[in-house]
């Protein structure tokens, strides 16, 4: 991954660059779910334009909850895990049906701001200190949560836009960014319990801001990656930083394979939505 910390957001250091890319993000979301049809089609499976901005005002109340237990220093409610997430935010982002557009709109937007006002109030102590719990996830840094925000805004509205037939690729701000949680993303979604024997192949980005290489090792017992030479494992997947995040996503099935195909497959076998 590339050294500069102002591209990673688990450093404070890319607090400029993450806040100035999440408000790009965020502000195109809502020109989108303003103005599309209310009940178009999206390329996330199932939601329409209303479900993407409800989703929205589920996610960012959720981390309003994690937040207000660490600043409380209480017990916040013990996490769900990975495995029933895509079920439970496609039953919650459906359940803002019965709400008028002017309204969910309204209610996302004032959600966004005040998510902003409560990073923008961070100390570069508590990015990497503050332990804010996710509701799936469990407790992580309050830097990832601007991070969450990012790839919700800018993968949804790549799916607003595949839906309404104003297909256009990730910016390359937000792509960049969105590497080094995309590598979390796909090891933490993959079972791995029933392999019966460990493998590895690598992941290569091909450009950008977070360009670099990744060993990823998969065992019964779980799934690690590090950055790494690649060149002498069995497979690599090459991709260019907007396809490799929808591909993690599981918007498309992107980049190159370099070496036995079968590899990656195999992988992708234990991969579960999110």
């Amino acid at each position: 991954m590339g050294n500069d910390a102002t591209w990673n957001f688990m450093d404070p250091a890319s607090r400029g660059t993450l806040l100035e890319t999440l408000r790009t993000e965020a502000d195109g979301f809502f020109a989108l779910a303003g103005t599309a049809e209310w009940e178009a089609p999206t390329a996330c499976t199932e939601w329409q334009v209303r479900d993407a901005v409800g989703h929205m005002i589920d996610v960012t109340e959720g981390y309003f909850i994690g937040f207000d237990h660490a600043r409380q220093g209480s017990d916040a409610p013990a996490a769900a895990g990975l495995t029933v997430m895509a079920d439970r935010l496609d039953d919650h982002a459906r359940a803002f049906r019965s709400l008028a557009r002017a309204d969910t709109l309204k209610r996302a937007t004032e959600d966004y701001e005040r998510m902003l006002a409560i990073v923008d109030g961070l100390s570069d102590e508590e990015w990497t200190s503050l332990l804010v719990a996710h509701p799936y996830l469990g407790p992580v840094p309050a830097g990832f949560y601007p991070e969450f925000q990012l790839i919700d805004y800018a993968v949804h509205s790549w799916d607003i836009r595949e839906g309404i037939g104003a297909q256009r690729p990730l910016s390359g701000a937000a792509a960049d960014l969105l590497v080094p949680v995309a590598l979390i993303i796909w090891q933490a979604t993959a079972n791995p319990a029933a392999l019966s024997e460990p493998f590895a192949f690598g992941v290569r980005v091909t450009s950008g801001a977070n360009a670099g290489t990744w060993r990823f090792d998969c065992a019964p017992d779980g799934v690690s990656y590090a950055p790494a030479e690649v060149d002498d494992l069995p497979a690599v997947l090459e991709a260019d930083p907007g396809s490799f995040v929808l591909s993690v996503m599981g918007r498309v099935s992107a980049g190159t394979v370099r070496g036995d195909t079968a590899v990656l497959d195999r992988y992708r076998s234990l991969l579960f939505p999110i």
